[in-house]
């Protein structure tokens, strides 16, 4: 028996609830935090690119046991299922198979033999992690997969808000020149090759996120954070642009004033109305409220602009579909505007290291105030107390009897159980890596969110984060390019003609765009379509939904706040942690911490 079944907790958390976790821990609560996986954060988590590729090796296998034995007089068993929210995983890489070996040789990275395999197979070597293609176009699809035991990414605990830290470049391999051995000039432009060999090697500079998300510099998670204090934990960037798909180009989006006026794309008269109709944005009128209901476009379209600040409005600064009502276009506008100048000149950040960071440093806020954390650790069942309908234990898949007050776990545990069935919504996911930027310089400094609207009738408009490498997600001289969109079909279908448009693949035959090296597509559950408050459980046991659509994170803090309040209805939330120099030690002072180091810069109100 493991040491944490012989007492009772108060709350024991399933999986990726490190906000609520945190929370509970702050104020002085018993939390057992159980994870399934290896790693924090579940769906929300970043992988180093050899873990990424254990990940999509890894099928889930279900376990049943029969746990009745355990049941006392007047307990029921609830069995919890282990049904994953990924589908239709497919990976292509286009690297062929003389590149990777010139490659490998070359850097002297050491390989197996090399085997004939016919059109369409993979080869595999476990011991090493390796995934390659033999041919361009090669992929494999894979379904209903479970994240495995590799990829886990440490905490950064540097303090600092922006960082110009410098990746040490690999080695790159010779462009490829079967016709002609001789060197070309240094004045001849030409883009080297990148290797799958190479992607594998320098493997650990890269950390990829399975939900491709933003954090609005007002938004709830950063208000969060610096109310917390937990912003100490992790470091950020600042999205340097937006950038807009229209007519077959890429093109950006003027923000500030500065950029409206300094735009070559929009006439005088276009500036002076785009300014006129964004301060007048900031404040609701009465003239507003008689289009609620009504389309957002058909508000643009009577404010006398034109299109191209209509599309720049409605896809890029508002980010919604022509469709949406009003009332909402309007809030999202005013959201924009609001978010901007705080630390840039787009109301976007970005955690280095990836989106992972986040839930890990609310995990290391629990841990820090007596939270208990227990990876690679599943359960199996609820034990219900029939008199009063209220869970009094958990039982872990070794059989243990773990006692609790109350539980917190994910909607994919309880997924049957629901009173309602009503069918899943999906997000279509696509993971690229890049040769260089869609936009300008290659800068490697660049941060990008792009918005694209549907490239033909009926296809969803699709959101796109490119991260360069000075966010510590990619190697140095790649890029890499999250997009995401409402499912309409499974994420090849949805994605692929867009990607095939913008960006240099063996079906494209566009060698002037940036070059895709490697791809992931993959379905996720949208969370915000699960219906948290329609299961049968237990009146104790609370469930949490997944990484939804939207390209902030109010669904999510939004939700963690409302379940804390259910539990512990007089507690702040999150209050903030102290600061080391303010802690008190035995004889009433902080000890000396020798010369005063120059300040971080940080998260601040």
């Amino acid at each position: 028996m493991c040491f944490y079944s012989k007492r009772e907790y108060l709350i024991v958390i399933f999986d990726h609830i490190s906000v609520v976790a945190a929370a509970c821990s702050r104020v002085g609560q018993r939390v057992l935090h159980l994870d399934r996986r290896s790693y924090y954060a579940a769906n929300w988590a970043s992988f180093t690119f050899n873990g990424l590729l254990s990940w999509i090796q890894q099928q889930q296998v279900s376990e049943t046991q029969d746990w009745c034995d355990l049941l006392e007089e007047g307990e029921e068993l609830i069995q919890l299922s282990s049904q994953s929210s990924i589908r239709n995983l497919q990976v292509f890489t286009y690297t062929s198979k003389e590149d990777e070996v010139e490659e490998a040789s070359a850097d002297s990275v050491n390989t197996t033999e090399e085997e004939q395999h016919g059109p369409g197979e993979t080869r595999c070597a476990v011991g090493s992690e390796r995934l390659s293609q033999e041919v361009s176009r090669t992929h494999h699809s894979l379904q209903h997969m479970e994240i495995p035991a590799e990829g886990f990414c440490s905490l950064n605990i540097s303090p600092i808000f922006q960082s110009q830290a410098t990746i040490t470049e690999g080695a790159e391999p010779e462009a490829e020149q079967p016709q002609s051995p001789a060197i070309p000039s240094q004045s001849e432009p030409s883009r080297k090759k990148i290797s799958f060999a190479q992607l594998e090697k320098e493997g650990r500079r890269f950390n990829i996120d399975l939900v491709s998300k933003l954090m609005y510099s007002r938004g709830s998670l950063v208000e969060l954070l610096i109310k917390s204090n937990v912003s100490r934990y992790a470091e950020f960037k600042k999205v340097s642009r937006i950038l807009t798909y229209r007519n077959g180009e890429v093109e950006q989006v003027p923000c500030t004033r500065a950029d409206v006026f300094a735009s070559r794309q929009l006439s005088v008269v276009e500036k002076r109305k785009l300014m006129r109709f964004l301060t007048s944005c900031i404040e609701e009128k009465d003239d507003q409220s008689a289009y609620n209901g009504r389309p957002y476009l058909e508000f643009l379209r009577d404010q006398k602009l034109g299109e191209n600040l209509q599309h720049f409005l409605l896809y890029s600064i508002a980010m919604v579909t022509e469709d949406t009502p009003t009332e909402v276009g309007l809030a999202s506008t005013r959201n924009f505007l609001r978010c901007l100048g705080r630390y840039g000149n787009t109301p976007f950040l970005f955690p280095l290291y990836g989106l992972g960071e986040i839930p890990q440093c609310f995990c290391r806020m629990c841990a820090v105030f007596g939270g208990i954390y227990c990876l690679r650790h599943s359960l199996r069942c609820l034990l219900l107390d029939t008199a009063t309908n209220r869970c009094k234990a958990v039982i872990d898949s070794r059989g243990q009897r773990i006692s609790c007050s109350h539980v917190l776990l994910e909607e994919n545990y309880v997924h049957e159980r629901k009173n309602v069935a009503t069918p899943p919504r999906f997000l279509s996911r696509a993971v690229l890596i890049t040769d260089s930027s869609l936009h300008g310089s290659d800068s490697e400094q660049e941060v990008s969110m792009v918005t694209i609207p549907p490239i033909t009738e009926g296809a969803p408009a699709v959101k796109m984060v490119e991260l360069s490498s000075s966010t510590m997600t990619c190697m140095s001289g790649t890029y890499l390019v999250h997009l995401n969109c409402s499912s309409v079909s499974s994420a090849y279908q949805d994605l692929s003609p867009l990607i095939t448009t913008m960006f240099s693949t063996p079906e494209s035959h566009d060698q002037g765009r940036p070059s895709v090296l490697w791809c992931l597509y993959f379905n996720m559950e949208d969370g915000s379509a699960m219906e948290v408050e329609g299961h049968d459980l237990p009146s104790n046991v609370y469930v949490c939904s997944g990484p939804d659509g939207e390209l902030g994170h109010e669904h999510a803090i939004t939700q963690a706040e409302l379940i804390f309040h259910k539990i512990l209805p007089e507690e702040d939330f999150c209050p903030p942690a102290p600061n080391p120099e303010d802690i008190l030690y035995d004889g009433g002072s902080a000890p000396s911490s020798g010369p005063e180091e120059e300040p971080s810069l940080q998260l601040e109100v």
